[in-house]
């Protein structure tokens, strides 16, 4: 079993080796696991050219250079594409690994033999790293694929990068959609859910994400979140309508 942890970045050298560390960090004994970590540089225009360029001293670590800035939907593309890893672990830049988080992903894989992506919860910080009581996330225990949709367009529910994925999956389901400038990551969950295929909820933390004053979701608010599930519908309404799913 090896993982690919993809971290799509731009301008973030003030988090960047964190998130680095974090995933080095990782311990998997217990399992019969290694791991790589591929970064995205996005044409930065900080110091996290030479942040890469130190931390690739360590061999599982990768970068690869743009020459303009990007979506976060194609950077991630472009590194699983290159990725040797069977399971796929979407990281953000300025978030935080925590050590175990892929040794309980592989365990539950491993338990699960048929599952082709798993969830779990995560904590969120701030800043300066400092915890934010009552801003847990819990991943839902869902019978159906169906039954999760409903909660997703509903408004009930949702799905960050609290996720280990396989390879295969996303590529039988044509990968993220490049065109999408936010909720790319859910988009890409209700192809998971249309193919069939219900996450297993793990039952460990994942990461810690981190609030700051220059997250990319900072003004999405409900009504914003409303049109991005509203457009995500559209674009699948024929097939969710099929299961019974109803628009936003």
């Amino acid at each position: 079993m090896r993982f690919s942890v993809v971290t799509p970045t731009y301008n973030r050298a003030d988090y960047l080796p964190e998130a680095i560390a974090s995933v080095q960090a990782s311990i998997l004994a217990g399992i019969e696991a290694d791991w790589e970590h591929l970064l995205y540089n996005a044409a930065s225009t900080d110091s996290t050219a030479e942040i890469l360029q130190n931390a690739t001293a360590d061999p599982r670590l990768r970068a690869v250079t743009a020459d303009r800035k990007a979506l976060a939907g194609p950077g991630r593309n472009r590194l699983i594409e290159q990725a040797t890893g069977d399971w796929i672990v979407p990281l953000d830049d300025d978030d935080i690994l925590l050590q175990r988080a892929l040794f309980h992903y592989g365990l539950h894989a491993q338990q699960h033999a048929k599952a082709r992506w798993l969830v779990a919860d995560f904590l969120r910080i701030d800043e300066d790293r400092c915890y934010l009581p009552t801003e847990d996330y819990y991943a839902w225990r869902f019978d159906s694929a169906p039954q999760m949709l409903q909660a997703i367009f509903r408004g009930e529910h949702f799905i960050q990068g609290n996720v280990c994925y396989q390879r295969t999956l996303w590529q039988e389901v044509g990968g993220y959609d490049e065109g999408i400038e936010m909720a790319e990551d859910l988009d890409l969950y209700v192809r998971f859910l249309l193919a069939g295929h219900l996450p297993v909820v793990c039952p460990h933390l994942s990461h810690l994400h981190r609030f700051h004053r220059r997250n990319v979701s900072i003004g999405v608010d409900a009504n914003r979140h409303r049109a991005d599930l509203a457009a995500i519908f559209g674009k699948y309404a024929d097939r969710l309508r099929a299961v019974g799913v109803e628009a936003p």
